[in-house]
């Protein structure tokens, strides 16, 4: 079974830019790790399972030879980086990652169901203060539904 991963955890990397990564989730890496561009300013980390499934379903209405697809593929495969914890349950962010999220010593890992997301810790909180629920939900609160018919 898959892992759910939610929650918000406060973390420092280390002098090598390796995170340690929460205990309650390794044992769902331990099989490996992609480390990927966020669609956010965030370094997004899947399981290779979920990122494969993920880009996939990107893609999966693009012909082949559709020129969207290609930089579809481009962008997820040239913008992702396979690694493994290591002994201690770290994972080392490479550095065009790092640069991408702008990342600096103080991070938080988030949960986002399927995947996890690194972010720098200022810039997580400021996105965080900008997410309103109300606004969030908006479209579903105008939403009406017709009476039943007899």
């Amino acid at each position: 079974m898959a892992t759910t991963f939610r929650g918000t955890f406060d973390y420092t990397l280390d002098a090598k830019n390796r995170l340690t990564v929460p205990a309650k989730w390794r044992s769902s890496l331990s099989d490996g790790v992609v480390l990927a561009k966020g669609t956010a300013a965030c370094v997004s980390v899947w399981t290779p399972e979920r990122f494969d499934a993920y880009t996939q379903t990107a893609v999966a209405d693009l012909h082949e030879i559709d020129p969207r697809r290609d930089k579809l593929e481009r962008y997820f495969q040239a913008n992702s980086h396979d690694v493994d914890l290591d002994s201690a349950g770290r994972i080392m962010i490479p550095p065009f990652l790092m640069k991408h999220a702008g990342l600096s010593k103080d991070v938080v890992v988030t949960g986002v169901r399927s995947r996890m997301e690194i972010w720098d810790r200022e810039t997580w909180n400021a996105y965080n203060a900008t997410l309103d629920i109300t606004e969030l939900t908006a479209p579903f609160a105008h939403a009406t539904v017709a009476p039943p018919t007899a």
